[in-house]
């Protein structure tokens, strides 16, 4: 588990709450990207056919639907949640993987892949999803060339898993099999260079690794160099090969991103400085530009506590971008104007817990879950599709300490 931002020693006061005018009902908000698997992108070959039990995602109608969550200490716990109100009830999992703390779901939904960080370097896993959400382990783990992953994706294709190395500051392929297990490593690249921050930025650490809408390059996010690399993936070999890279704001410690889903813009939280930056995005060269930064709690970096931003959504039809604030204790709302090239923060909801280090969107767009690292639960919300508001849908869900919640 890479080193966590100091903990405050006392719970956040509530946050406050910005209130802007509600806009006109405009069309519903749809899913988001899931936590670290893309959804196919047109003009993609599928993946080829798998020898897997049938998947257990049902319909996008149906009442219920499964969840996983990614513990630190407790494995993988296996949910299902109600379409409706969000409702968690577990219904097992598996416990033997060390500190599985995010998951991914390839693109058919029938296989889910996680870190293992029970060895000297870190790896990744696989297992078919069945009934209920039942984990079958596929084939064995394996490692990723670095110590501390923290992240991993599904390349749209679902042809190979990408994994991001924090403590060696690295990032990794390895080729998905046929039956949907994890194969050989096909790439490792290496990050070189520091940050102003001595304590947080005295090396690269690789925090995050995605793939741009059109399935065209490979972006990695590392908090410790304060730069977005591009990578263009042969979809061959299994290589990653350098296309270009950006700076943040000198010691903002860029964290995790996400791409508009239809304009040329990415947003990026930055951990060290409590921001969100808009970045120019061109689909043709990968290239990434930055834009104008905002900070993510009303009223600045905040005075009372200090803050550390996680993890990014933004739902299909652009409109809203969500970001979680751990210090703050909270999940900001912004308006994305402009046509992608500007952020307005609405306002700020309490997590349901403490420290947020994960959130994500449940398909269809009408829940937000928040994964409270440090609180052990699950906040439930649900949105309100034309203003993008955040409500609270019952009580947290009990849980282990977690880095990841992944509604399917």
């Amino acid at each position: 588990m890479p080193p966590q931002p100091p903990r405050p020693p006392h719970p956040a006061a509530p946050p406050s709450r910005a209130t802007a005018p509600s806009g006109p009902a405009r069309r519903s908000l749809l899913g988001v990207l899931g936590a670290g698997a893309l959804g196919a992108a047109s003009g993609l070959s599928a993946p080829a056919a798998r020898a897997l039990p049938s998947p257990a995602r049902p319909d996008h109608a149906a009442a219920v639907r499964p969840a996983f969550l990614g513990t630190y200490g407790n494995g993988i716990v296996s949910c299902t949640y109600d379409t409706t109100t969000g409702a968690l009830t577990r219904r097992g999992g598996f416990p033997a993987v060390t500190d599985p703390s995010f998951l991914a779901v390839s693109p058919d939904g029938r296989v889910l892949h996680c870190l293992d960080n029970g060895g000297r370097q870190g790896a990744v896993r696989a297992f078919a999803i069945g009934t209920g959400g039942a984990l079958t382990p596929l084939g064995p783990a394996r490692s990723t060339g670095g110590a501390n992953v923290t992240h991993l994706s599904v390349h749209p294709a679902g042809r190979y898993l990408l994994s991001a190395n924090y403590g060696a500051g690295s990032v990794a392929a390895h080729r998905i099999d046929a039956d949907g297990s994890v194969g050989a490593r096909t790439a490792l690249v290496q990050h070189t260079g520091s940050g102003p921050d001595p304590e947080r930025q005295e090396g690269p650490h690789a925090h995050q690794v995605v793939t741009d809408p059109q399935g065209r390059y490979v972006f990695a996010v590392d908090l410790g160099t304060d730069k977005v690399y591009t990578y263009r993936l042969d979809t061959a070999s299994g290589a990653l090969r350098p296309v270009s890279e950006v700076r943040s704001v000198p010691g903002a410690g860029p964290r995790h991103m996400v791409f508009h889903p239809t304009a040329p813009y990415a947003y990026v939280a930055n951990e060290l400085n409590s921001t969100v930056t808009v970045y120019g995005h061109d689909p043709a060269t990968g290239a990434l530009t930055r834009g104008e930064s905002r900070p993510t709690v009303p009223g600045g970096s905040g005075k009372a506590v200090r803050n550390y931003p996680a993890e990014v959504a933004i739902s299909d039809d652009g409109r809203f971008l969500y970001l979680s604030n751990r210090g703050h204790e909270s999940i900001a709302r912004f308006a994305v104007t402009g046509g992608g090239s500007g952020l307005r923060l609405v306002d700020t909801v309490p997590s349901g817990g403490s420290w947020p280090r994960h959130i994500s969107l449940a398909p269809g767009g009408a829940l937000l879950f928040a994964a409270n690292q440090y609180g052990r639960t699950v906040g439930i919300f649900t949105v309100n599709r034309n203003t993008g508001a955040l409500s609270p849908s019952g009580p947290p869900f009990p849980t282990s300490s977690l880095g990841c919640v992944l509604p399917v």
